[in-house]
């Protein structure tokens, strides 16, 4: 039997997790570059500006970080998974997509669903990192229980692909996508 590869086929084989493994590794390439751009350029630059952000609460340092990393970072996921590439560079590179269930390319919010979800625990420790370094109304044991939570998410979150025969993690059983090639 010829399996059909055209994008919609019904057929189409799912990826393999070691395809996804390293499309991941070369799109967090992209993720330190982008870092390093970050840190290089607006850290030294303009440190006088910045240095506040991070200095006085931990809700400023959190949302200043969030904008200057997280947000990029989720936008290049985002847009690049829900365009005509159906994923991101990483992906392209692996020869693999991100798609419905039906193999069809996934709309915006299906995309920022999916992308929210794999980065929530990534958020969630940077929440109780600066809950950590700055004064804050929560205590120490419970900022410590969040991060053991968070390890839990993400043990699961490497978990979850070798429990199922299409290799899809949690975000993708939320988001109703899958990674196909």
């Amino acid at each position: 039997m010829q399996i059909d590869r055209q994008p919609g086929s019904p057929n189409r084989l799912e990826a393999p997790l070691k395809s996804r493994i390293y499309a991941f590794m070369l799109d967090y390439l992209i993720i330190v570059i982008y870092g390093i751009f970050v840190v290089g350029t607006i850290f030294f630059m303009f440190r006088p500006f910045v240095t506040p952000l991070f200095s006085n609460s931990p809700v400023i340092a959190e949302l200043s970080g969030f904008i200057m990393i997280t947000l990029p970072v989720s936008l290049y996921f985002i847009l690049f998974e829900c365009s005509g590439w159906k994923g991101t560079w990483g992906k392209k590179k692996m020869g693999i997509l991100v798609v419905n269930n039906n193999n069809q390319r996934i709309g915006p919010v299906r995309s920022t669903i999916r992308t929210a979800i794999k980065f929530l625990p990534w958020e969630i420790a940077h929440f109780c990192i600066w809950r950590f370094m700055l004064p804050s109304g929560l205590s120490e044991p419970t900022v410590i229980t969040i991060l053991v939570a968070v390890n839990f998410a993400i043990v699961l979150y490497l978990l979850v692909p070798l429990t199922n025969k299409p290799r899809k993690n949690v975000y993708d059983w939320i988001a109703g996508t899958k990674v196909v090639q």
